[in-house]
């Protein structure tokens, strides 16, 4: 097999890159991962605002979210996380090491394997559909229950398409090429979209949560589809080679289990946020979805950005022990900088101005004021956690490049046990001690895994720099990013208070844009980021 694609994207410049020049490069690339999700998180607003003007808060709200989460295992246990903390690590160090035949030769038999265990796995999920509602939604009954499982029916062969289309996003990545692999999801949006616009006018709601289903299969083969023209550049001719006795592919399945279940705790307590949620009234399930698109898009720019793009460059870090300490150091230093700027605005904007951000988005149709301010109170509680899971995604990809998948596993079901409990207390019999409704347990569940959250990132914490040494706080640079976000949100609030217009289409921009722009003035006239640097960020992007 031939390695001169691979050898094309080899850096042109003669000798050994300064650190300087790497770390540019890893902004651009950061920038590149956060622009493809852009898109693609923009797209998916919008198809969340459709899905919310026909759907709001019903039964076939809650059915459809229910659904989509259970199939979505597949993707999240076999898919982007663990074929990123498995096989990048091998794939990309391979081709630092100019071993590309090796590389090719890997690909191929990841490919294979996920191909053979998740055929195996739709198949039998389908079949098994009825007993997995009774184990994650037994809270469900009637209809809407016999509405859940035909939808998780349907939706299962669609999440081994977007297991295949990880596979590509892990080649992509190792090849530096961010933008497409990270864009793609915008085809899978838009494919929801066009159902929901076809449709929307002419079918119940349950039929049209059937027609989304379908919609959604078609839309994970355009995601697969519009990868693989790039990936077949770097790995043709492909072959289908069940070779997995190789060393490399050992490695990788070594990697791939302790990756497998530490994604399978914090799955379970996903899951459990759903099983608590179907006992907690019509609309839980639903608000509980609605919110974790809004607090999953800096979780996803700025955490899986950052995370994404320094993977295979800490992956690739060669030298002695020291050095390599030495450069995920100022790795993990530069990248907690980065998100710490961009997230602590997001955490305080979904307390402060979360009705604002909520009405924005989805205030239409079945819709109305009062889910706009349920589903506010849920996305309030997930800010607790919101900094700590997203910088906890990048110490957890140094300890993936450090070939150890176990640490960040033993963390996270420390973390999932604290969930568990907190959850149950702060979702049943806390709301009854409060005389409050019961569906307002759903915040408290978004607040007990911030929670959680917070001990998983301590802990991952100092078990790294126990390894390679202290990564320097920034302590100060974060009370300030902190006290300038509550301080322009507080104006912006301000500003709200005397619009005379209460259209959530024209109030959002004249509340969020001001936020915004507060933010980044006053940060930039305290010294606490420079707008010329993030400027030049973007320009490395493009």
């Amino acid at each position: 097999m031939t390695s001169s694609p691979a050898d094309s994207t080899a850096d042109p410049t003669p000798g050994p890159p300064t650190p300087a020049k790497t770390q540019g490069a890893s902004r651009g690339h950061a920038v590149a991962v956060a622009t493809g999700i852009l898109f693609s998180r923009l797209v998916g607003l919008i198809r969340d605002r459709i899905f919310a003007h026909y759907f709001g808060n019903s039964d076939a709200a809650d059915a459809f979210r229910a659904a989509f989460r259970i199939p979505n295992i597949l993707q999240n246990l076999f898919g982007e996380g663990v074929l990123s903390a498995s096989f990048i690590p091998v794939y990309a160090r391979l081709r630092a090491e100019e071993r590309h035949e090796e590389a090719s030769q890997l690909a191929e038999a990841v490919f294979a394997l996920l191909l053979c265990v998740t055929t195996i796995l739709v198949a039998a999920g389908v079949l098994a559909t009825p007993w997995l509602i009774d184990l994650i939604a037994p809270g469900f009954h009637g209809d809407k229950r016999l509405l859940t499982i035909r939808l998780v029916q349907i939706l299962f062969p669609g999440a081994a398409l977007l297991v295949l289309s990880a596979w590509c996003l892990g080649i992509l990545n190792s090849h530096r090429k961010f933008l497409l692999s990270y864009s793609a999801p915008v085809a899978w949006n838009l494919a929801m979209i066009t159902t929901l616009i076809w449709a929307g006018r002419h079918h119940s709601q349950p039929r049209l949560a059937v027609l989304l289903a379908i919609g959604s299969i078609v839309g994970s083969g355009l995601q697969f589809a519009v990868q693989v023209p790039t990936v077949l550049r770097f790995l043709w001719p492909l072959g289908l080679r069940l070779n997995f006795g190789g060393l490399h592919v050992r490695t990788v399945a070594g990697n791939f289990f302790p990756v497998f279940l530490s994604r399978g705790v914090v799955q379970i307590s996903a899951y459990v946020d759903s099983w608590l949620g179907s006992f907690l009234g019509t609309g839980a399930v639903a608000a509980l979805a609605y919110a974790q698109t809004l607090y999953t898009l800096p979780v996803s720019l700025f955490g899986m950005a950052v995370s994404a793009a320094e993977l295979p460059a800490m992956s690739s870090a060669l030298g002695s022990q020291e050095e390599v300490a030495d450069a995920l150091r100022r790795r993990l230093t530069a990248g907690l900088q980065q998100i710490a700027f961009f997230v602590i605005p997001s955490a305080v904007g979904f307390v402060l101005l979360g009705d604002v951000i909520v009405a924005t988005i989805y205030h239409t149709g079945h819709f109305q004021q009062a889910d706009v301010i349920f589903v506010w109170a849920v996305l309030a509680g997930s800010s607790v956690g919101l900094l700590a899971s997203t910088s906890g995604r990048l110490y957890s990809s140094a300890f993936y490049a450090l070939r150890d998948t176990r640490t960040p596993l033993n963390f996270a079901v420390m973390r999932v046990v604290l969930t568990l409990g907190l959850g149950y207390v702060c979702a049943l019999p806390l709301p009854r001690l409060l005389g409050l409704d019961q569906r307002w347990g759903t915040a408290g569940l978004t607040v007990s895994a911030g929670i959680a959250g917070w001990l998983e990132f301590l802990l991952l914490r100092r078990a790294l720099q126990g390894r390679i040494g202290a990564v320097p706080s920034g302590a100060g640079r974060i009370a300030r990013l902190w006290l300038v976000a509550v301080l322009a949100a507080a104006a912006s609030y301000g500003i709200k208070r005397v619009l005379p217009f209460h259209r959530p289409l024209l109030v959002g921009p004249c509340v969020l844009i001001p936020y915004a722009a507060l933010y980044l003035g006053v940060t930039q006239w305290m010294g606490i980021a420079s707008l010329g640097m993030i400027g030049r960020v973007f320009r490395r992007g493009r």
